[in-house]
């Protein structure tokens, strides 16, 4: 663990992934030692995992939701006095620890408060998500003027790290995949300055077969709608 990240701290939220989980906390831990995985309502030994690997472990009795396992991670982890950044990691190994670092690097040398990672700055890491979600991810941002005025290209990338300005006003409503339009509503209403990062996602089988399907992405979408309408 490198003690210059003494300060930050990483929320997982996991749903069923022991089969990953341990492998996702520990390659975490090798550079962060505060890590917090939310047990989603899980069937399997996820949170019993997890806790091995050396994470905390905060557990739903049943299934709420990312966007509600991301609230209370968050919660968790501004409790913490210390705690200056937090970041959000996924529980398949999507996600590389590599990009969680240059992104922790971006935000401090940028004077940012955000920092969401995008899989649309380099032509590989383009290639590289399968084409339909590739689809649903370009119609999102062509869908949402909120997303392209904050200059946002990959707006529901699950890579994110903000400062305590953000945390302590954190507040998802959306409890499942739609908070990430929250996400950026919420940039967009409290003026946070936000920037993006290129990140390589790591699309194995086992992440494949756990992603959302298109039906979800129109979900997104249309939830991002219906937020919009009743702030109004």
């Amino acid at each position: 663990m490198d003690t210059r990240y003494s300060d930050v701290w990483i929320i997982v939220p996991a749903f069923n992934e022991a089969t990953v989980i341990g492998s996702v906390v520990a390659g975490v831990r090798s550079v962060f030692d505060s890590v917090v995985c939310v047990d989603d309502g899980s069937a399997d030994d996820t949170a019993a995992v997890a806790r091995r690997a050396g994470a905390h472990v905060v557990r739903h009795p049943v299934n709420l939701g990312q966007g509600a396992a991301i609230q209370t991670g968050v919660e968790f982890a501004r409790r913490d006095p210390r705690a200056r950044l937090f970041a959000t990691f996924d529980a398949d190994g999507q996600h590389r620890v590599t990009d969680l670092v240059h992104m922790i690097e971006r935000l401090d040398t940028a004077g940012l408060d955000i920092v969401i990672g995008t899989r649309f700055a380099a032509p590989e890491a383009t290639a590289a998500i399968p084409p339909l979600k590739r689809l649903v991810l370009r119609a999102a941002v062509w869908l949402s003027p909120r997303i392209r005025r904050l200059g946002l290209s990959d707006a529901h990338n699950g890579l994110r790290v903000f400062n305590r300005r953000v945390a302590d006003r954190l507040n998802l409503t959306m409890t499942g995949m739609s908070h990430a339009g929250e996400f950026v509503a919420l940039i967009a209403e409290n003026q946070w300055r936000v920037g993006e990062q290129p990140v390589q996602v790591l699309y194995t089988e086992y992440s494949k077969a756990k992603g959302q399907p298109l039906l979800n992405g129109v979900n997104i979408m249309f939830d991002g709608l219906l937020r919009r309408r009743m702030s109004r």
